[in-house]
């Protein structure tokens, strides 16, 4: 059974480059590396879509974990990362056996920044399959692991 993973991270700002060029750049929200798994459906990224906007990490007026993203009417940065399934069980050059074909992984994680649009969020994302420089200013630092299928 596969899971789609994401690694959440609070972020003052965030910005994607490819080859230079300025991609995409949010403010204050969430930088979402997002992996897909081989055997992932929609069912998976309608999952992540919600647990990603309802995610309580940011703080209220008493300094503890008590909004959303969409609280405080932060953005998104979604960028894909077929790393996540590098699994290093055996060796150490990771294998990437897990990862979905680039095809269904593309279809599956544009449907996760729709879906994540469908919440009210403004989503912007990095460039699928392009080699990526991903810069960020982590707030905390606050970080989440996410997987569609089990809890961490």
């Amino acid at each position: 059974m596969g899971s789609m993973r994401a690694v959440v991270q609070r972020v003052k700002r965030a910005e994607v480059r490819v080859a230079q060029e300025l991609v995409s750049k949010i403010n204050r929200g969430l930088l979402v590396l997002v992996g897909v798994c081989r055997e992932d459906t929609e069912k998976d990224a309608s999952y992540l879509a919600s647990k990603i906007a309802g995610l309580r990490i940011f703080e209220d007026e008493n300094q503890r974990l008590n909004l959303s993203v969409k609280d405080i009417r932060g953005e998104i940065l979604l960028v894909s990362n077929f790393t996540l399934y590098g699994d290093v069980r055996r060796g150490k050059r990771p294998s990437f056996d897990q990862a979905a074909d680039p095809k269904k992984a593309e279809a599956l994680y544009l449907l996760l920044a729709e879906k994540l649009k469908q919440e009210g969020l403004p989503v912007k994302t990095g460039r699928f399959r392009a080699y990526m420089q991903v810069e960020l200013l982590n707030d905390g630092p606050v970080t989440i692991l996410l997987d569609s299928q089990k809890v961490f």
